[in-house]
């Protein structure tokens, strides 16, 4: 197989569920083949550089091989070599401890929030 469809890849390299999402992610320019946006149909091949926009960050690959069946998601990540930086260390997002003295009740609604930003971390 010399080339292959992008919708086709992607979603066979699982970057996205279905191929209308991939279809429709090409089409809203969330999809870069060596620095160029591209439509669902543009052919790709091994080597290329691929930039997609996902909702959970932004991913670099090349294509190390073309496939357009689906398979597990160990075969699927044969299909590509990432090259996305890592992200920068998460530094300052800690608040400091709430701390209550026993006896003064339920706490206020502030100090309810501010319970809750601790847990979510």
């Amino acid at each position: 197989m010399a080339d292959l469809r992008v919708d086709k890849w992607l979603w066979a390299a699982r970057f996205f569920k279905s191929r209308t999402l991939a279809s429709a992610a090409c089409d809203g320019g969330k999809v870069d083949v060596n620095d160029q946006a591209v439509k669902p149909s543009r052919a790709l091949r091994p080597g290329d550089l691929v930039r997609i926009t996902l909702p959970r960050g932004k991913k670099i690959v090349k294509v190390a091989a073309l496939s357009d069946r689906r398979g597990s998601g160990a075969q699927a990540a044969l299909l590509y070599e990432d090259l996305t930086p890592p992200p920068p260390p998460r530094e300052g997002r800690f608040l400091p401890p709430v701390i209550r003295a026993k006896g003064l009740g339920r706490p206020t609604k502030r100090e309810r929030r501010l319970i809750e930003r601790l847990h979510r971390f």
